[in-house]
């Protein structure tokens, strides 16, 4: 295990020799003991020395990681997927704060056949532990569960009575009352013996795990044999129990080839959180779908995400839940391990690939796009809730050394191609939650310099605070009264109306409250920039951070290193939401500004009218594609002869 080497930088940093070159896995710890974070590798001494190169070439996280532990150990394995094994129970059993933390959505129900009773039962549950059970799903609704067992038992009439009526019929020998309408066909409905009912239950099970095809055979060959026989009432059983069938497999459909057994995961994430989409295709069918959020905590992203979601995933699976074909955005690096590892757990070949083309590629997108819509609700379900935004304000104050928590912060982004088309964006969050009715964008001069375009949009919205102090003492009122300030605030409105370089998102600005927290996006230059902008305004009692995009730091004014919030810190998340909308509403303004640019320019092309700039600008799909455009290209669309198509050509390459 590790050794301990006093070193300049970390006091624990074993030798070099003393770290065996075998596959392991490694746990670093804290001074009481905590297991810190667990990881695998191919090369024990490759991998941690990584860890311990100088502490400025780290990464933010991984710096606090290895700066925050007091001891690293680790224990050598035979066989890379070996570590494959002891990495997930470790990670299982000590939950290590600084590797990734799952939430699974916990809120579907499921359907469940309890195979561990004498005569199993279906049931709707949302309990994934009961002992022994088959488990189909998640579904969206539990009607949708109720709806699917109403079809199957029609087909496969299995027991679907409650344990204590079970024992109740069982006992006096009449039927249980489901039994008696013809709503559970257990043994209790004196109908089937145990025997017969088990073979009904296994055969439940086939069709829900993806053996519909067989079913679909032999009953529409049991139907043709009773009608070739004129037993016509047998036949209509059969056809109904066919209609159930057909029922059952419309409300899945058939998304790949029949054949198909897979799981599909579809993963979107940034900074501080993923969420990954888990498919569930048996039959070539959608039977179920899990989510998944995920909290980061170091730098982990792309492959190396995939692998630590396989592990979890089919860690603990029975050997009948891993599939033959696993299809991932990625492939992991150890895809060849993980591979045997799974192999030895299912008994049998499994492929990891990537869904690269056709139907599976398709597949894969629609579960991307689920992820990407599921991550961005669970951010807007963090920041909008009341606790949370309580919490993140909290986290803020402290975080930031502010006197007061920010009730009220606005957040600025620059926006430019190349120098030209500059915009930038101002954001209002009050009490945590976005005031769209107070966005703000601005026109800035042409320049490559975020730094200058950030103090000139600052210096402008900063001479209106000084507008509605002045307004506010005159009338004797303070900046919380909504109502009396809008009233105050129409000398103000009318000057930004009348600036042609402010462009307001609605007409009635109450631009003049002061903010508690200013944010821009950038690091230290921009932070300096608007440092600068305050004090040059007068304004220095309003606190100033930065949030970077890359490593996701909290840089404040005059500081040499910037504030590490936890990633799962609800501040951050507040943070990140302020940048992403902000950067959003300046994008959103930029690409108006252009389509307003470029149909100016269109329009002065003599025989170019409306219509025909709508149809250039949908033929060709971008500004840009339209300048790159030929003119035999141009001159491809309806309307448009050689003569005009020379002109648009000739104007774009001017413009």
């Amino acid at each position: 295990m590790g050794a301990t080497t006093r070193t300049p930088t970390v006091a624990y940093k074993p030798r070099p020799g003393e770290i065996p070159t075998n596959p392991g896995v490694y746990r670093f710890r804290d001074a009481d003991g905590r297991v810190l974070y667990v990881g695998k590798a191919k090369n024990l001494r490759a991998r941690l020395s990584n860890y311990f190169a100088p502490l400025h070439t780290l990464h933010e996280r991984t710096r606090r990681m290895v700066t925050t532990a007091a001891s690293v150990e680790w224990t050598v394995v035979a066989t890379d997927v070996d570590s494959l094994q002891l990495e997930y129970q470790w990670i299982k059993e000590f939950d290590p704060p600084f590797n990734v933390r799952y939430k699974d959505d916990k809120s579907y129900p499921f359907m469940a056949i309890t195979l561990a009773d004498e005569a199993p039962r279906v049931i709707v549950t949302r309990n994934r532990r009961i002992k022994g059970a088959k488990y189909f799903g998640p579904y969206p609704k539990v009607w949708a569960v109720h709806d699917t067992i109403d079809l199957m038992i029609k087909v496969f009439p299995i027991r679907t009575c409650s344990d204590s009526s079970y024992k109740k019929a069982m006992s006096t020998g009449r039927p249980c009352f489901p039994g008696q309408i013809g709503r559970c066909g257990g043994p209790c409905s004196m109908k089937v013996t145990i025997e017969e009912h088990r073979a009904i239950v296994e055969d439940f099970v086939a069709f829900m795990s993806g053996g519909d095809q067989r079913f679909t055979r032999e009953l529409t060959a049991r139907m043709r044999e009773a009608s070739a026989a004129m037993d016509y009432e047998s036949a209509a059983v059969y056809r109904d129990k066919l209609q159930a069938i057909d029922a059952v497999l419309n409300k899945s459909a058939l998304v790949l080839s029949p054949d198909t057994d897979a799981d599909l995961f579809g993963i979107a994430e940034d900074e501080l959180a993923a969420n990954v989409q888990h498919f569930v295709i048996r039959g070539g069918r959608v039977r179920g779908v899990r989510a998944t959020t995920i909290e980061k905590e170091l730098d982990i992203t792309g492959a190396d995400l995939v692998d630590q979601v396989l592990q979890r995933t089919y860690g603990g699976a029975a050997e009948a839940d891993i599939p033959k074909q696993v299809l991932v955005p990625a492939l992991p690096e150890d895809a060849a391990d993980l591979e045997e590892w799974l192999r030895e757990r299912r008994g049998r070949n499994v492929s990891i690939q990537v869904a690269q083309r056709g139907r599976k590629a398709e597949l894969m997108r629609t579960a991307t796009l689920n992820a990407q819509q599921a991550l961005m609700l669970h951010k807007t379900r963090r920041t909008s809730d009341y606790v949370a935004r309580t919490q993140a304000l909290t986290d803020l104050q402290e975080a930031l050394d502010l006197a007061e928590a920010p009730l009220r912060i606005e957040c600025f982004d620059v926006s430019h191609l190349g120098g030209t088309n500059v915009v930038a964006s101002m954001v209002v969050f009050e009490d945590g939650l976005p005031r769209k009715d107070q966005y703000r964008s601005f026109k800035v001069d042409e320049t490559t310099d975020d730094t200058d375009s950030l103090y000139q949009v600052l210096t402008r919205r900063l001479a209106y605070v000084d507008r509605g102090d002045d307004l506010s003492t005159d009338r004797g009122i303070g900046p919380g009264a909504e109502t009396a300030i809008a009233s105050t605030t129409d000398a103000a409105a009318t000057a930004l109306s009348a600036d042609e370089d402010f462009v307001t998102e609605r007409r009635r600005p109450r631009f003049a409250y002061r903010p508690q927290l200013l944010v821009v996006d950038g690091g230290k230059p921009q932070v300096e920039a608007a440092a600068r902008a305050l004090r040059d305004a007068g304004h220095e009692e309003i606190a100033l951070c930065g949030i970077a995009k890359r490593l996701e730091e909290v840089w404040l004014p005059g500081e040499d290193y910037p504030v590490i919030l936890p990633r799962t810190s609800e501040a951050l998340y507040l943070l990140q939401r302020l940048r992403d909308e902000a950067h959003r509403f300046a994008i959103t303004h930029q690409r108006k500004r252009r389509r307003r640019d470029i149909q100016s320019v269109l329009a002065e092309i003599p025989g170019l009218g409306e219509a025909r700039i709508r149809a250039l600008l949908r033929h060709f799909g971008s500004v840009a594609a339209l300048k790159r455009a030929t003119t035999e290209q141009i001159e491809e669309l309806p309307g448009v002869g050689p003569k005009l198509a020379a002109s648009i050509h000739s104007h774009l390459a001017d413009s």
